[in-house]
């Protein structure tokens, strides 16, 4: 069943994070999944919930953002990502 990451991002330095951006696109690649959001304008309806930067990514499950998230290749770039920025990171599946 396919699933989504929703991230909800804050970059505080925008030329590392930039860096991290390409060398995440190959292993995203490698794990099947692909970008359905990236930045781009929002509106909040309901609630005092204020997003900084939304992405959303779709993964072919659940099991494949758990084997990406986990692996040691994306670990080493994840304390990258933390370097430049912060983030609220969940995932879900689809119908």
């Amino acid at each position: 069943m396919t699933a989504y990451v929703i991230i909800d991002l804050e970059v505080f330095d925008i030329a590392h994070y930039l860096a991290y951006q390409q060398a995440l696109r190959p292993l995203l690649e490698q794990a099947g999944a692909r970008y359905l959001v990236r930045g781009g304008s929002f509106r909040v309806y309901e609630g005092d919930y204020q997003p900084r930067r939304l992405v959303v990514v779709e993964f072919p499950s659940l099991e494949a953002i758990d084997e990406f998230y986990e692996s040691e290749a994306y670990q080493a770039l994840e304390l990258q990502r933390r370097n430049c920025s912060s983030a609220r990171i969940i995932a879900v599946n689809g119908l």
